[in-house]
């Protein structure tokens, strides 16, 4: 198994997901905000920041910068995608937990 094939850890896909979600508007603040709203999870910026850096350095994000605002100091916002290797990665991490699920709920039912 290759480094490419290994298995997403929970906040990846959780970053990955929300990226998804927030289509064009995926930057640094909203990936934040949507963790906080959707999975009650307060992330550090430094936390955020340091997991998106690795996930471009494996490929699996994209990123491009946004126009310099005002608002902003003059500063420009970070925009991510999620690449195609990401959401294969998405979907093998999903179908691995979905098996174990159901082997778990299998289990459960014939132990019964």
């Amino acid at each position: 198994m290759n480094t490419k094939d290994k298995y997403l850890g929970e906040f990846e896909q959780f970053l990955l997901l929300s990226i998804l979600s927030l289509g064009k508007d995926a930057y640094g603040t909203t990936i934040r905000q949507h963790l906080a709203d959707e999975i009650a999870r307060d992330v550090t910026i430094g936390a955020l920041y340091t997991t998106l850096e690795r996930l471009e350095k494996k490929g699996l994000i994209d990123s491009k910068m946004g126009e310099v605002t005002r608002e902003r100091g003059g500063r420009a916002k970070k925009y991510f995608t999620v690449s195609t290797l990401g959401q294969t990665a998405l979907q093998r991490s999903k179908k691995a937990l979905s098996t174990l699920w159901e082997n778990v709920m299998l289990a459960q039912g014939g132990a019964n």
